[in-house]
């Protein structure tokens, strides 16, 4: 064994990269290339010893998340002049990456690129969105040394040596658009193309339907998720790529229907742990960059955004049967539940940044104490896993004495109503449990539903909570009607208005929130667990729910999941009254299928025909694995 270590007598000299930022950008001199730097014919006159410095701290662990990779190269569609030698590229398409040049030009030739998620009118760059945590001029102001607007920005200088292709080592942007100035000549559409850029997750899940605009949406949502893995599940790609637990908690269901995140949430719940504050509290993002908005104290996040911590060792637990994380985390757990009892006023709190982006007001203080409560719950459930019995019955107390204190003090008696008795509110009631009624909660949720005409007006978590209220009830049409609504607001209207990622608000963004935000991508959860109906029973898919709910509207869909367990598929059609889905079980599990039926009509499975249980409108078949094609009655004809 022989080590070579680095120490005063190694050399080191300048190099091309003269200025790097993984928000601000790269500026690469390529006069400045060493050339033969590491081999014995480079000159090394000018070097200079390198210099002993104190090492990080922390300790070095292996990376066992996927690395991020260029997964596609994107063409542009067109390039436009929006002034006398400035150039707009469109790439037609919202993503996370680099943009690659290629150019013949003089030694010392400035190329510079801007880039942003939109065009203005006039046809200048939109850089609005996209500038780093908002520093702007007229906004905020960043510290020594930054920017007055802090835009993403790449400089090439050339060394005019022939061809020269250079893209970026060193950063990366969220962008559609790409402004060139210092271009000799005009760029044409060969000089440029965009790389894509994310970790390298692993495909999971597929999912199409009879409707061409969900099939879009589905679409637009894998470009959304897909630019916002870089080592942390980011907000956006551009402005803060930070890793906020509200976002996690909002959309993580959709992202293991179609990626394989185990590895990536794995490293999410260390990177809480590792931010976990002296006195117990969870950071509201991981890795920790200061920000405690709406918190409690000691820098802690809102309870919101805190339950992302034990919230993805759950999911962790029900997807992939992983049981290990929530032991190395018990601890960690306990310590964070200790802290937020200390902090709670008449066992409930009262402040959050609660359901963000909704449209109506926010029922923050109902829904900070519905957040406690789960937090409670999911106590109960960690030590159940554990067999801590004296935990699960100290948790199972405390949020029965949280679920009382919330009725009591939210719950408007014999009405149905929930303190201010929104959508959200409605929603947040239901989807925990809190109502103490829940056909008249169901009934005031169907009303403020009626009073938008249909459309939603949630925000980051009940939009993501309205899909399974919406499942539990069996109201597939109703969900049908508000996904597909083209107007504001809703995801339609984003397609309709252009959008190739989703926003992170209802309405158009132009100069403050990302169009490329994650947190409404919740609703891709519902095409799989709904539409397809792929759920797990238990034991992480070892008996597996399959029971599709078909909305009016909907002629076909197909999708599968590849769960820890293999392959799920489930296909269904319905054609002249009849109702058919075709569906694989993996090896070694067994499934219970629900076949949407009209009562005391048989059903045909494999075709053979079978008398089956019947249960509001659906016919029941349990089955090992296998594939089966089952045909029932849907409608009367």
């Amino acid at each position: 064994t022989r080590k070579i270590l680095s120490d005063e007598t190694w050399l080191t000299t300048g190099g091309p990269v003269i200025r790097n930022n993984i928000y601000l950008g790269e500026t690469y001199d390529a006069r400045l290339e060493v050339r033969n730097w590491n081999n014995s014919l480079g000159d090394i006159s000018s070097w200079k010893n390198a210099v002993e410095i104190e090492g990080p701290t922390g300790r070095l662990t292996r990376q066992m998340q996927p690395p991020v990779k260029v997964t596609k190269i994107i063409q542009p569609i067109k390039i436009t002049s929006a002034k006398p030698d400035t150039f707009i590229v469109d790439m037609g398409q919202n993503f996370a990456g680099v943009a690659r040049i290629k150019l013949k030009a003089g030694a010392g030739t400035k190329i510079t690129l801007r880039y942003g998620e939109d065009i203005f009118p006039d046809g200048t760059l939109n850089y609005m969105t996209t500038v780093a945590t908002q520093i702007k001029k007229g906004g905020i102001k960043g510290g020594p040394g930054a920017p007055e607007t802090a835009w993403q920005e790449d400089v090439y200088i050339c060394k005019g040596n022939g061809e020269e292709t250079w893209s970026p080592s060193f950063t990366f942007h969220g962008f559609r658009y790409v402004e060139i100035t210092g271009w000799p000549g005009k760029p044409g559409l060969q000089n440029i193309e965009g790389l894509r850029m994310n970790a390298d997750l692993e495909s999971t899940g597929t999912f199409s339907c009879s409707n061409e605009k969900l099939n879009k949406l589905h679409d637009v949502i894998q470009w959304t998720f897909l630019s916002n893995v870089f080592s942390v599940q980011s907000d956006c790609p551009a402005r803060e790529k930070m890793g906020y637990g509200g976002d996690m908690v909002a959309t993580a269901d959709a992202f293991i229907y179609n990626y394989q995140m185990a590895q990536f949430y794995s490293k999410a719940v260390k990177d809480f742990a590792n931010e976990q504050r002296p006195e117990g509290g969870i950071t509201e993002i991981a890795p920790f960059t200061g920000i405690a908005d709406r918190g409690y104290g000691d820098l802690s996040g809102p309870l919101g955004w805190q339950l992302a911590f034990p919230f993805l060792q759950q999911k962790l637990y029900e997807f992939y049967g992983d049981k290990r994380i929530i032991e190395n985390n018990y601890e960690a757990f306990n310590k964070q539940m200790d802290f937020l009892q200390s902090k709670a006023v008449d066992n409930l709190f009262y402040w959050d940044i609660s359901d963000h982006e909704a449209l109506d007001t926010k029922p923050e203080a109902l829904t900070a104490a519905a957040f406690y409560y789960h937090h409670a719950r999911l106590g109960e459930f960690f030590a159940g896993i554990l067999n801590k019995q004296k935990d699960s019955l100290k948790y199972n107390k405390l949020s029965n004495q949280i679920k009382s204190n919330i009725i009591q003090k939210y719950v408007v008696s014999n009405t149905g109503r929930i303190d201010n008795a929104t959508q959200s509110a409605q929603i947040f009631a239901l989807w925990y449990g809190l109502s103490g009624g829940d056909s008249l909660t169901w009934n005031v949720l169907l009303n403020e539903f009626k009073r938008h005409d249909w459309h939603l007006s949630t925000g980051i978590f009940s939009t993501k909570m309205m899909f399974d209220v919406l499942r539990e009830n069996n109201a597939a049409d109703i969900a049908y009607k508000i996904v597909t609504q083209p107007d504001f607001p809703g995801w339609l209207n984003m397609l309709n208005n252009g959008a190739t990622t989703l926003w992170e608000t209802w309405a158009y963004p132009e100069t403050g929130p990302s169009q490329n935000h994650p947190m409404f991508g919740s609703v891709d959860e519902w095409f799989y667990r709904s539409i397809l109906g792929i759920n797990s029973e238990k034991d992480a898919f070892g008996e597996i729910l399959i029971k599709a709910q078909p909305p009016d509207g909907l002629e076909w869909a197909k999708g599968s999941y590849r769960s820890l367990r293999g392959l799920i598929n489930a296909g269904w059609e319905k054609t002249e009254g009849k109702f058919t889905i075709e569906v694989r079980i993996p090896a070694n599990t067994k499934a219970v299928i629900y076949i949407p039926n009209i009562a005391n009509h048989p059903v045909f499975v494999n075709g053979d025909k079978e008398t089956l249980a019947h249960e509001d409108g659906y016919s029941i078949f349990k089955c090992g694995s296998g594939n089966y094609t089952i045909t029932s009655v849907f409608m009367q004809e």
